[in-house]
């Protein structure tokens, strides 16, 4: 590992005010990065910032016709994947916290002859699948916010899928705007997202069931709640009962945004990680209480439940236990969580989209990778090249239901895809490479790699099964293999045809050292400057 104690002692006031911490600069300059963003999130508010994406409450209802087969027992399971799969990341990002890391460790772990395809095709994944995943939860909440609309009207309208998409693009808008005026408060928002989000759950496990009592509705047992699985596709039940893990690996799948806030993390080593690990494990405990109670309470005609004209399951379990006005309480303030949920994933996702300009591979990187220092050095041409990106890919909701539901799974394949392959090369080519930082697994850390690239592997491909049943329509197909196959295929195919000549891995930006002995982590000496 490099002398990082050699790093020039500039760095640490790269940015007057507030200076950056000596040790997180030193540590990014070892990794070939010089400071350039603010460094005032903390341990809480990194870990907010994936909290409040993941959005628990929202997420749930947005993905519940996933969810409600399996019921608590299904989401369970998946979260427990999930959680390794978090514990091998956070091993990766205590070592080597950059904004950029999917790719970088991709890079850093690999064969030589497979650096630079490999973490090209994992930058781009992970900028596809971020990307998803503005789109699916800023539309996930143009259908509450509608559906509020529609529960006020008792059901009599529902929302036209034009009337949807133009509500989705003024909020994706909307954050665009947050995202680049509102940096000043922006950690003190993560930190409120996370008792938003927390209470909305311990209201809604506390209302529901009480709210159906008092009504005099029935209680499920708990051989339904723990033990059924309700069939409504025309998959075998055992594998209805994989596609329900669709919700949680939809919901507990923005840790990585924790990755992508290194270089704005105050003693990064250690935020990082714990922000990775405490997001999977609160997220994967309350989402198990919140589907337990949902499951007591829900109409046993779920079907019922499902095609409701509110157009929003939760909606129609909320206005069954707890009337017209509860709903419509309860209704606002998930469209509130969902709302700040996409303003969080902008940052994030274009913090990853900085950090891969900054390496020269997106089109335009001299471009977008410039750092507003009049706008409290935000990367604000990136933040609105998400938001144009946005209300583009989200033209296919305009399509049909089906095409609409590939915006969620495009987040899933492609993030799975970017997670996946930095622990994998660092399984075949990397373990004499990798240094552990603050936090690591310690002698599980390898077992804890190899469970999490199977699971990975499994829900790239579960996400791209048509959730119906085999033989499905034009209507009913999941698109997911055809929008993921055409990215990931067209990343390569512009690799190989072009950006192969300019594109060679992370680019070292701490300038030239004084000392040419002084060289990065992966043993880079630091030539190439901008």
């Amino acid at each position: 590992m490099a002398d990082i104690a050699s790093a020039p002692s500039a760095l640490s006031k790269t940015l007057e005010d507030p200076p950056a911490e000596a040790g997180d600069s030193q540590l990014l300059a070892s990794l070939g990065y010089k400071q350039e963003l603010r460094r005032h999130y903390s341990t809480t508010q990194i870990f907010a910032i994936a909290f409040s994406i993941m959005g628990l409450l929202p997420s749930i209802a947005s993905t519940l016709s996933f969810s409600i087969p399996a019921g608590p027992v299904g989401w369970l399971v998946a979260s427990m994947f999930i959680f390794i799969v978090g514990l091998a990341m956070a091993d990766l990002a205590s070592a080597m916290p950059t904004a950029g890391g999917l790719y970088f460790w991709t890079h850093y772990f690999s064969d030589d002859k497979w650096k630079n395809p490999l973490s090209f095709l994992v930058g781009y994944s992970n900028t596809i699948g971020l990307l998803g995943g503005v789109c699916s939860i800023d539309y996930g909440f143009a259908t509450m916010l509608l559906s509020v609309v529609s529960i006020a009207r008792d059901g009599t309208w529902t929302a036209s899928r034009p009337v949807v998409y133009g509500t989705y693009v003024a909020c994706v808008v909307v954050h665009g705007f947050m995202a680049t005026f509102c940096a000043g408060i922006m950690p003190k928002i993560q930190s409120a997202c996370i008792v938003t989000n927390v209470g909305l759950v311990l209201a809604t496990v506390l209302a529901l069931p009480i709210g159906k009592a008092v009504s005099g509705g029935e209680i499920n047992s708990g051989a339904y709640v723990f033990g059924h699985i309700e069939n409504l596709t025309t998959w075998p039940t055992g594998w209805a009962f994989m596609l329900a893990w669709l919700s949680p690996i939809w919901t507990i799948g923005a840790f990585d945004s924790c990755v992508h806030m290194s270089e704005e993390a105050t003693h990064a080593a250690r935020a990082v990680p714990l922000g990775i690990l405490w997001s999977c494990g609160l997220c994967g405990v309350l989402g198990f209480l919140s589907l337990a109670v949902i499951s007591a309470v829900i109409n046993v005609d779920l079907e019922s439940v499902l095609t409701t004209s509110f157009g929003q399951p939760m909606a129609q379990i909320y206005y069954e236990a707890l009337g017209k006005g509860g709903a419509l309480g309860f209704m606002i303030v998930v469209a509130i969580v969902q709302f700040f949920m996409g303003l969080s994933l902008v940052i994030a996702a274009s913090r990853q989209s900085w950090a891969f300009s900054r390496d020269g591979a997106l089109p335009f990187s001299s471009f977008f990778r410039h750092v507003s220092k009049r706008i409290r050095y935000q990367p604000v041409r990136m933040i609105w090249g998400v938001v144009i990106a946005a209300v583009i890919v989200g033209l296919l909701s305009l399509i049909n239901a089906a095409a609409a539901n590939a915006l969620f799974s495009l987040a899933v394949a492609g993030n799975d895809l970017a997670w996946g392959m930095p622990i994998l090369c660092r399984l075949i080519w990397g373990q004499d490479k990798f240094h552990p930082g603050e936090f690591y697994t310690g002698v599980y850390s390898k077992p804890i790699a190899v469970v999490a690239i199977a699971y990975l592997a499994f829900a790239i491909v579960l996400c791209m099964f048509p959730t119906l049943g085999p033989g499905p329509t034009p209507q009913d197909m999941n698109y997911t293999v055809v929008i993921n196959g055409t990215l990931w295929g067209g990343a390569l195919l512009y690799y190989f045809l072009y950006a192969r000549k300019i594109y060679k891995g992370p680019q070292t930006t701490v300038g030239e050292s004084s000392n040419p002995s002084e060289t990065r982590l992966d043993g880079i000496p630091p030539e190439k400057t901008e």
